[in-house]
């Protein structure tokens, strides 16, 4: 423990956060956020780590229902054809539902903004570093979302350019996420793909190791 350190009540908040953070599909339909919580999980994004301060996120906010309506669409014929990529798993695929974006009381696209290879702090060797700061970025807006008592779900089911065109992204900005954000009716203990038994999540030794890259 160190004087840096939060309180205890602090400290446990945070990893309570962090521990029931869930990838939500599920909205409660008709419900709102108000514009001071936005403003705060908007605000806490912006807080992220980013390589050399290059700050290569951008969140549009899509209020158009009509425009919702076209990326569900895109996002739709993605999950077609990602199942039939799955073979024989296709129509287990299928019955899992993989996004909220009708139901989600508020719709944000994330892209990379143009203009990011001007940075080379950081990224002169690793060029993926600004994918991970917006990441990072996504991961503060979504512990703030839960420490908020809301939802959000993140769908990657698009192809990026028929989405950049759709929303009039400039050259070299790149939509990276579609988050459906909003109360939703309850908190799962564990992560829907596990309680869907599509997938289950493998302990934290298998993927630590000290040294070298030997089996953890």
């Amino acid at each position: 423990m160190t004087t840096h350190a939060f309180s205890d009540p602090e400290r446990r908040a945070v990893y309570r956060a962090i521990a029931e953070r869930r990838d939500m599909r599920r909205f409660v339909a008709g419900a709102t956020v108000s514009d001071a919580v936005l403003a705060r999980l908007l605000h806490a994004a912006h807080c992220a780590p980013n390589v050399g301060l290059m700050q290569p996120w951008r969140f549009l906010r899509i209020t158009d229902r009509d425009l919702r309506d076209r990326i569900h669409v895109l996002v739709d014929a993605e999950r077609r054809r990602t199942a039939a990529a799955l073979g024989e798993r296709e129509r287990e695929f299928l019955a899992l539902k993989v996004e909220g974006i009708r139901e989600c009381a508020e719709l944000f696209v994330v892209a990379l903004r143009d203009g990011r290879e001007q940075h080379i702090f950081g990224r002169r060797t690793l060029p993926q570093m600004d994918l991970a700061s917006v990441a990072c970025a996504i991961e503060n807006m979504w512990l703030a979302a839960r420490a908020e008592g809301l939802g959000m779900g993140w769908v990657s089911l698009f192809e990026p350019a028929p989405l950049a065109e759709l929303l009039g992204m400039p050259a070299g900005a790149e939509p990276i996420a579609i988050l459906c954000l909003g109360p939703v009716p309850q908190f799962p203990d564990r992560p829907e793909l596990e309680e869907a038994d599509w997938a289950q999540g493998r302990p934290l030794s298998e993927f630590v190791s000290e040294n070298t890259w030997q089996t953890p």
